[in-house]
């Protein structure tokens, strides 16, 4: 047997990009398209599968649309790339998109009657490039929080949030929702993140409760992570539900999912004020009357995310 340390790296290297969650932060980690190949093994969940060439156009949708952008016929998308099931490459070599996040804009440009122009970008740069223009939306499994609604707007798609996960053989930590469970041990997450943010805001809770506070150690490699969590250097990550649950699914990985801790919509954000949200809404909500949302969510293993109606800028959950 190879020792510890020594699996621990290797099975950071083989799942690195399992490891790239972004949803909710704005560090990302490997730059995109240089990850390791990564093949999704979770049951049902097939890349390949065609989930969205069925879906047509709706001329009443479309018309939606402001008049330029109806005439151009191009959506310029600024997406990020890291990880399944949101986006990712399983070929990076191949640089051919998929992911949720992939699946989700190409139907909606189907239904809106537009080619997809998309962009790869880091994570932390496309909301304030939709303010200059360079895009027309983006995404990047983009949570809606009070912060960001003062400046973006969403059209929301799906259902993720924050949750933790722990080594395969941690037997201490089962069911894992409140930040005081934690109390005393080291959490691993992504520097500049959402996550980050909200262990460091909620520390007190535990010398509130009269407990050893949780220690906070951030990544800016997010591969970091699983190898501390393999070489026992951490002791949970808190990541976004759907990626950490991703994970989990992989049998190389050797974490498993703990608990949600809080639920965030996702949207395709926007600058604010844009004209474009109505169009996107109507889009999205055609795709569940359609079948086409099941379809998606199905194909990636993540119709625990559903939701039954597309919001414009919502608040963001308590």
């Amino acid at each position: 047997m190879r020792p510890r340390k020594a699996l621990g790296q290797a099975l950071a290297a083989a799942l690195l990009p399992l490891l790239a969650l972004t949803a909710c932060g704005s560090a990302s980690g490997t730059a995109s398209g240089t990850a390791a190949k990564a093949q999704p093994v979770a049951q049902g969940v097939d890349p390949n599968r065609d989930a969205v060439s069925q879906e047509q156009k709706v001329d009443a949708i479309a018309a939606l649309l402001p008049a330029d952008l109806r005439q151009g016929g191009t959506l310029k998308v600024g997406s990020s790339f890291g990880t399944p099931p949101s986006a990712y490459y399983p070929d990076p070599a191949a640089k051919k998109p998929a992911g949720l996040d992939v699946d989700f804009t190409d139907a909606v440009a189907k239904v809106l009657g537009l080619k997809v122009d998309r962009e790869d970008a880091a994570f932390e740069t496309i909301l304030p490039a939709l303010g200059s223009g360079r895009y027309d939306v983006g995404t990047g499994n983009f949570g809606v929080t009070a912060a960001r609604l003062k400046t973006i707007d969403f059209v929301t798609y799906i259902d993720d949030g924050q949750g933790f996960a722990v080594r395969k053989d941690n037997t201490t930590l089962t069911d894992v929702t409140q930040l005081t469970q934690l109390c005393g041990l080291t959490i691993g997450t992504g520097a500049g993140t959402t996550f980050e943010t909200t262990l460091n805001a909620q520390k007190h809770l535990c010398t509130d409760a009269g407990k050893k506070p949780y220690t906070v150690q951030s990544f800016a490699e997010n591969g970091a992570i699983l190898t501390s969590l393999q070489q026992g250097r951490i002791d949970a990550v808190m990541s976004t539900i759907n990626g950490l649950r991703f994970q989990a699914a992989q049998p190389a990985a050797g974490t498993r999912f703990v608990g949600e801790f809080h639920r965030l919509d996702v949207g395709f954000a926007f600058k604010k004020g844009s004209p474009l949200t109505p169009a996107f809404q109507a889009a999205v909500n055609q795709l569940l009357k359609d079948g086409t949302y099941q379809r998606i969510l199905a194909k990636w293993g993540t119709e625990g995310s559903a939701i039954t109606q597309s919001q414009i800028s919502p608040p963001e959950h308590p």
